[in-house]
C-alpha cells in the first residue's frame, strides 16, 4: 500500500523536479502542494476538535446521570453525537492519513529512483550489485548511494540534492562528524517544541471556555453532586492532558530518531510540513475565533 502511494507521490514529485532542477525546491513545493489538498481535512478536524471540546460537558453530564445503566447511556451518548451531527471517531481519519503519509513519504526518499525517477529494475539492482562489491558490505540506502556513485557514469540516475549547501542524500546517522546534517533535524525539533506550545495554548483556551460552560451549568445542580463530578472530571482531565504530553514528546522524538537513520530529503519534508501545519493552525483558529465572535 505504501509503495503505491510513494508512487503516486514520485509522479508529482518528478514533474516538479523537471520544472525547478532542484530536489529540495521539489520537496517544498510538493509538501505545499500536500498541505492544500489536505486543508479541506484539516479545516474539518478543526472544527472537529473544538466542537468535541464544547460536546463534553453534555457527555459527561449522561455518564453522570446514566452511570448505573450503560445501556442506557450508550444510547444516550448516540443520540446526542447524532443530534450534534458527529462521531465518536471524528478525527480517526485524519490519524490515519497522516501515517500513510509519513510511511509513504519514508519509502519515496528512500527509493527515490524507483518512486520518482520510474528508473528500470534490473539497471538499479546491477548498480547496487557493483557498489556492494566495491563496499565489500551491504549498502543501507542502494538507491541514494547510486545517486552518490553513479551519476557521474549515467544521467539517468542524476538528481540535483544540493540545497542551500546541504546534500539531501546525506544520512546523518553514517557521517557524525558532519555537524550541517543536523541542520535541518535540529530545525524540525525547533518548530515541533513550537507546534506543541501553540496546541497547548489552543486547548488550555478550549478548557477554559469548557469550564466556563460548566459553571453556568452547575448551577442548575445540587452543589454536592457538582463537587462530586468536577473532582470526577479533573482526575480525568488530568490523566488526558497526561497522555497528550506524552505523545507531544514521543512523537517529535520519534520522527527525529527516523530522520537520523533516513536520507535528509524526508527530515526536510517534516520540517516544511511543520511549519505550514504551524500556520495552518494559527489562521484556522483565528479564523474560527472571528466566526464564534461574529456569531455572537
Amino acid at each position: 500500500m505504501f509503495d503505491f502511494f510513494a508512487n503516486m507521490f514520485g509522479y508529482l514529485l518528478n514533474f516538479i523536479y523537471g520544472i525547478v532542477n532542484n530536489y529540495g525546491i521539489a520537496i517544498i513545493i510538493f509538501t505545499i502542494i500536500l498541505k492544500l489538498v489536505m486543508l479541506p481535512i484539516s479545516i474539518k478536524q478543526q472544527k472537529t476538535l473544538k466542537k468535541s471540546a464544547k460536546m463534553q460537558v453534555k457527555v459527561k453530564e449522561i455518564q453522570e446521570k446514566y452511570s448505573n445503566d450503560q445501556v442506557r447511556q450508550s444510547q444516550e451518548l448516540m443520540d446526542l453525537y447524532k443530534k450534534e451531527n458527529m462521531s465518536p471517531f471524528s478525527g480517526c481519519l485524519s490519524s490515519i492519513l497522516q501515517i500513510i503519509l509519513v510511511l509513504s513519504m519514508f519509502f519515496l526518499v528512500s527509493k527515490p529512483l524507483t518512486h520518482m525517477r520510474h528508473i528500470d529494475q534490473e539497471l538499479l539492482n546491477s548498480y547496487t550489485t557493483q557498489i556492494s562489491e566495491k563496499s565489500d558490505g551491504q549498502v543501507r540506502y542502494p538507491e541514494i548511494a547510486i545517486i552518490k556513485e553513479m551519476s557521474d557514469k549515467d544521467e539517468n540516475v542524476k538528481l540535483n540534492m544540493n540545497f542551500l549547501g546541504l546534500d539531501l542524500s546525506d544520512i546523518p546517522s553514517q557521517d557524525y562528524t558532519n555537524w550541517k546534517v543536523y541542520i535541518i533535524p535540529a530545525l524540525y525539533v525547533i518548530t515541533s517544541v513550537i507546534s506543541t506550545k501553540i496546541t497547548t495554548s489552543m486547548n488550555k483556551k478550549a478548557k477554559e471556555e469548557q469550564d466556563s460552560e460548566k459553571q453556568t451549568n452547575s448551577n442548575e445542580k445540587p452543589k454536592e453532586e457538582t463537587k462530586e463530578l468536577k473532582v470526577q472530571e479533573d482526575k480525568e482531565i488530568d490523566t488526558m492532558e497526561e497522555m497528550n504530553k506524552q505523545m507531544n514528546l514521543m512523537m517529535p522524538i520519534m520522527a527525529v530518531s527516523i530522520a537520523l537513520i533516513a536520507p535528509l530529503g524526508l527530515a526536510l519534508y517534516w520540517l516544511v510540513s511543520n511549519i505550514l501545519m504551524i500556520g495552518e493552525r494559527l489562521i484556522i483558529n483565528k479564523f474560527f475565533k472571528d466566526e464564534e465572535e461574529n456569531d455572537g
